[in-house]
């Protein structure tokens, strides 16, 4: 298996010996970060695999607001020239970017989104002012605000409640910033039950009936136990991030990993 740094962007390549057609993009969530944990796992399971760093990288924005969806629609097509089927994989805000990504370019052939949201959500700019997470074409996608009246009451905050909040205050946006998921091919979605961070289980069934309503089947995984963070099987436990409430137990989210992964595994075979 070979790494290669990727060239345009900060990121990398994982390419396995025994190719299997499948490419894969690797999405990670708030942190932005290069997922290499994972990237790694589906390459060696034969898939060519790229994770990349979409905010505080070279001439990116240092938080993620105003990030133009061409950057993973980019990546997806280079996949696409080396492979038959391409994934996003995604999770949190990664998650809402792959769903957001599988909407917008048919080369998307499936999206696994771990903790996903059902809408665009706000990012917040160094000054404090609200925009949207995402653009497209240059100009902000819809997005629902971040309710700025919203209070924790505990120093690391479990803000699945400002989540929850700000879809209460602004119902109308909530349904303008609606992801298109019907104009994706296949999805899987994996979401803890006791997510602290924010209420991905609810959001996952607003998909899966967004999608049903359009005669679309939806593969949703959960555990009642677990958090914000699947562990999947051979992956380490992330500790990092700023300090807030995840929810879940170790065990827990390395359980929903494993009950995801089958489905997962059931993605790649596809098409063989």
């Amino acid at each position: 298996m070979r790494r290669i740094d990727l060239s345009g962007v900060e990121g990398e390549r994982w390419v396995p010996e025994t190719l299997s057609g499948v490419g894969a993009l690797v999405l990670a969530g708030s942190s932005g970060r290069i997922d290499s944990a994972r990237a790694e796992l589906l390459a060696r399971h034969g898939v060519i695999a790229e994770s990349i760093r979409w905010f505080g990288g070279p001439g990116q924005h240092v938080g993620p607001w105003e990030i133009p969806l061409e950057l993973f629609i980019g990546r997806i097509a280079e996949l696409k020239r080396d492979c038959d089927r391409v994934l996003v994989l995604g999770t949190s805000f990664g998650a809402e970017a792959a769903l957001l990504t599988g909407c917008h370019t048919s080369e998307v052939d499936a999206v696994v989104g771990f903790a996903p949201s059902d809408v665009a959500w706000a990012g917040v700019r160094p000054d404090g002012t609200q925009t949207s997470h995402w653009t497209l074409g240059g100009a902000p996608l819809p997005f629902v605000p971040l309710d700025e009246d919203w209070v924790s009451d505990d120093d690391a905050p479990a803000f699945v409640g400002l989540y929850e909040a700000s879809r209460k205050r602004s119902p109308e946006l909530v349904a303008e910033a609606a992801i298109a998921v019907e104009d994706i091919k296949e999805v899987v979605l994996v979401a803890g039950g006791d997510d602290q961070v924010w209420p991905a289980l609810a959001m996952a069934a607003a998909i899966e009936s967004r999608r049903t309503t359009h005669g679309l089947t939806t593969t949703l995984v959960s555990d009642p136990d677990a958090g914000h963070r699947t562990i999947l099987p051979g992956e380490p436990a992330v500790t990092a991030g700023i300090r807030m409430r995840r929810g879940g137990t170790e065990n827990a989210d390395r359980n929903l990993g494993t009950a995801a992964w089958a489905q997962i595994q059931a993605l790649l075979r596809a098409g063989r």
